[in-house]
């Protein structure tokens, strides 16, 4: 069983670091091709690459068709308070190794190996740093590991765009900036302060 792991949100200035490990069959693909129209659901291509190079819209269809046609997956989260407490680097373990032992329980199976984009993961228990591959770039060369960043993008961007229709917070356009470190969104962090969603160790020269 080998296990695509990959996070997002590791630059925000708000919100959640969220990991995502998908764990798919041998024989498992996807076919990269133009989204089309959606109204026949045979005729919906899906995107399988770093998230990043992907539109909202194919993000949403591809998260839908992983989660369906994975044999597991999970998604681990860190809040900003964490991040402040013990650091980004622990706090993003923290966050990989509860995506994975999400993704274990949820198929009822055990991960043996590891793809990971550019770091180990230390301390996983029954996954030791030798099967463990660490490899630069790899949400763009693995597909586990790009689904992996797809479902966590995915989670991550409702979870901000919920956040920012509360009252308290819609003047933060999360919605929109998703928590990073936008123009605007510094220059509303000036004038109105920082919420409980805000990492004050990314904020300290700002504010």
């Amino acid at each position: 069983m080998i296990g695509g792991v990959d996070e997002v949100g590791r630059g925000a200035f708000a919100g959640p670091l969220v990991a995502g490990c998908v764990v798919f069959k041998p024989n498992v693909f996807a076919l990269s091709s133009r989204l089309r129209s959606q109204k026949d659901a045979r005729n919906i291509r899906v995107y399988i690459n770093d998230s990043k190079k992907l539109t909202s819209k194919q993000r949403e269809v591809s998260s839908k068709w992983i989660k369906e046609n994975a044999l597991s997956w999970g998604i681990g989260s860190v809040s900003a308070k964490q991040i402040d407490k013990f650091g980004l680097t622990k706090a993003a373990n923290s966050a990989f190794r509860r995506a994975i032992n999400s993704a274990q329980k949820r198929g009822k199976l055990k991960i043996d190996q590891l793809m990971v984009d550019a770091f180990y993961i230390p301390n996983m228990k029954g996954i030791p740093q030798k099967n463990q591959f660490a490899i630069i770039g790899a949400d763009g060369k693995s597909m586990s590991v790009a689904a992996a960043s797809i479902i966590a993008k995915v989670y991550r961007d409702e979870l901000m765009a919920k956040l920012a229709t509360k009252n308290a917070y819609q003047k933060y356009s999360w919605d929109k900036n998703k928590g990073y470190g936008t123009k605007n969104h510094r220059e509303i962090i000036k004038k109105y302060g920082t919420t409980q969603y805000h990492r004050k160790l990314f904020l300290r020269k700002l504010i």
